[in-house]
């Protein structure tokens, strides 16, 4: 039975720096982009299908210089931080001591970062979920990739457990990994987590 392949993009300037990158779009570093690279080994040998990108270039450049072709998909956009955007998790302790994302939520910010409850990006990780769960059914099918963010990815993952969207927190993610949810008895299950490029 196919696999759920889940890509974290390679490094950006504000992942390195620890800033929230939602919504704003930076490249790949060059470090982040022999990250990407070094995926190549991590899908060798496996048979790939349908493969789904953020529309963020950061995620489109991993996916391709990961040796895939992905086909955008603005659900797989990165949890809207509002206010945070930019900023670091220190920053913000300076005005909100003991602040946490997945607990907390997030501040409004302009037009362009309304912010996002983890409610809100459930539902994103829901709907993608639905789109690919005729792909993920196929007997013998080949694998489905999505390639994104920390935060979505680890959203995501909760939802495919059938668990609710904050314990994503439970789920390190860390730049340029893949991680593997297949099923155990007609049920997911996480086969392999964060597994780092070569």
């Amino acid at each position: 039975m196919s696999e759920l392949l889940l890509i974290r993009h390679g490094e950006t300037e504000w992942s390195r720096s620890g800033r929230h990158t939602g919504l704003t779009d930076i490249p790949l570093t060059e470090h982040g982009e022999k990250q990407a690279e070094a995926l190549r080994p991590l899908l060798a040998g496996r048979t790939v299908g349908p493969v789904l990108a953020s529309p963020l270039k950061r995620a489109l450049r991993t996916a391709e210089l990961a040796g895939l072709d992905p086909r955008p998909d603005p659900d797989l956009r990165e949890w809207d931080y509002g206010g945070y955007e930019g900023v670091s998790t220190d920053e913000i302790h300076r005005t909100r001591p003991g602040w946490y994302l997945w607990d907390d939520g997030v501040v409004p910010g302009d037009a362009g970062h309304p912010g996002e409850t983890a409610a809100q990006v459930g539902a994103r990780a829901d709907r993608v979920l639905a789109r690919i769960a005729p792909w993920l059914a196929e007997p013998d099918g080949p694998d489905v990739v999505l390639v994104a963010h920390a935060h979505f990815l680890r959203v995501l993952t909760a939802r495919r457990l059938g668990l609710p969207p904050t314990v994503g927190a439970l789920f390190r993610l860390d730049t340029a990994t893949v991680s593997r949810i297949g099923t155990e008895h007609g049920r997911p299950a996480l086969v392999a987590w964060n597994l780092p490029s070569a």
